[in-house]
């Protein structure tokens, strides 16, 4: 079968998009989690997550991870599992979970770190590069949260 590819994705297009599981979770960092401790985080994801074909972002700030995951199943799970396993993360809590036939939200990111005061401008920019219903839906919901912030913390984005 003959198919064709996203400009932007090596996922096929076509009658259906791909399978897409998603996760978004937050957790506490443990002490003495600091800047270079998050270089080492995203090196390993820069090495492991392409081939597990795992993408998404990762927030670090105020001593909290918030990361969107987003891939096959199978291994978006498998990550999780050895995330639970993981001294620098304490109190992992699951916010969301989804899998559904969409287009990925970050597909040239194997893992991209963001920092709080940038995710609103990584979300609007998601939001304004995806037609996909379930996506943007996703995507919206996590914009009001961040925006709910802004408002509740006087110009902190934190989340």
């Amino acid at each position: 079968m003959n198919e064709t590819r996203h400009a932007q994705s090596d996922e096929p297009t076509g009658a259906t998009l791909p399978l897409m599981y998603q996760m978004v979770y937050c957790s506490r960092a443990t002490a003495g989690i600091d800047d270079e401790s998050v270089a080492r985080i995203l090196e390993t994801a820069h090495r492991c997550n392409p081939p597990n074909g795992i993408t998404g972002l990762l927030v670090f700030g105020s001593g909290v991870f918030f990361q969107w995951l987003e891939g096959p199943r199978d291994n978006v799970t498998r990550l999780m599992m050895r995330l639970h396993e993981d001294s620098r993360h304490d109190t992992i809590v699951k916010l969301s979970e989804s899998e559904e036939l969409r287009e990925r939200l970050f597909p040239e990111w194997d893992m991209e770190l963001v920092s709080a005061g940038e995710i609103r401008d990584v979300l609007l920019d998601a939001l304004s590069s995806t037609d996909d219903p379930s996506s943007l839906d996703a995507v919206r919901v996590l914009l009001q949260h961040v925006e709910a912030n802004q408002d509740s913390r006087d110009g902190d984005t934190s989340i």
